[in-house]
């Protein structure tokens, strides 16, 4: 593949094979698969009865579908009433909320977000919401995060859901709102950045750490780190589709289908068989979101 493409012809963007087979079941906790997220270059879009079909094939079978502004949160809320494998988290993206505050229409953004999530049991969490300050520099807009990531908190607490967290270089001031607001029961780090001392953090205040496809990534040492410091019953696994594709698929299209290879280096990583770590995982995504 390197020297093909040193010679110019493109990289393969196409859908990754399915992995083996994990040997007991296991959810995808962080995933977006409504239409238009793939990439272009994955040629046909894998409709959502297939992105089901295949995750069920090794082992996914429940998927937790995000919706982060109000054309997916309604998209998440009926896919996941019709779709037995499938529930939702819906919010209002933190990188949404300073566009949709100059414009004026947080407030009724949010309020929609509330009566979705609270007229619906197929929604079990508040989120991704939290903070951004990766591709939000102006100040003012950081504040406005700040304030949006307060409301959802306060959402998550009165509708008793989960919150799933997108923290993109803000940790402190994530958890300085957290420790201010007071967190709700279950609280996820959705994509978890942080270093081992953030991650014990979180473990012992009973907070959940969630890992994707960089924990697979050759020197990406420190988010392992993070993880073999917090006990298993602590960790959850998400794809984040349809970015961060595991090794060796890393800059190909992603899916559900593909958190084995997650699950395979969390295992390894805790230094347990990977039947019982697939239990332990598939637990504490009951333990968050419930049964489905």
């Amino acid at each position: 593949m390197a020297a093909a493409h040193r010679s110019g012809s493109p990289r393969d963007r196409t859908y990754p094979p399915l992995p083996e087979p994990l040997p007991s079941p296991v959810a995808d906790n962080h995933t977006h698969i409504e239409p238009g997220q793939a990439p272009r270059e994955a040629g046909e879009e894998l409709a959502l009865a297939e992105q089901v079909a295949r995750a069920a094939a090794v082992g996914v079978t429940r998927i937790v579908q995000c919706g982060c502004d109000l054309d997916s949160a309604r998209w998440t809320a009926n896919v996941a009433v019709a779709n037995p494998a499938v529930v939702g988290a819906i919010a209002i993206h933190p990188n949404e909320a300073p566009r949709l505050t100059a414009q004026g229409e947080f407030p009724e953004a949010l309020a929609i977000i509330g009566r979705l999530s609270g007229d619906n049991p197929r929604i079990r969490a508040i989120g991704e919401t939290g903070l951004d300050y990766y591709r939000t520099r102006d100040p003012e807009a950081q504040a406005i995060q700040r304030s949006a990531f307060r409301d959802h908190i306060a959402l998550a607490k009165e509708l008793d859901l989960a919150l799933q967290i997108h923290d993109r270089e803000a940790h402190s001031d994530i958890l300085a709102i957290l420790d201010s607001d007071g967190a709700p029961d279950r609280t996820v780090f959705h994509c978890f950045s942080g270093d081992r001392t953030m991650a014990v953090l979180a473990a012992s205040r009973g907070w959940f750490i969630s890992v994707a496809g960089p924990v697979t990534f050759a020197g990406n040492d420190g988010l392992r780190e993070a993880v073999c410091a917090v006990p298993l019953s602590q960790v959850l696994v998400e794809t984040d589709a349809p970015y961060l594709t595991p090794h060796p698929y890393r800059g190909r299209p992603n899916a559900p289908y593909m958190v084995p290879h997650t699950v395979r280096t969390v295992a390894e990583l805790a230094g347990v068989p990977l039947d019982a770590a697939c239990r332990t995982l598939d637990a504490n995504t009951t333990r968050v979101y419930g049964e489905w």
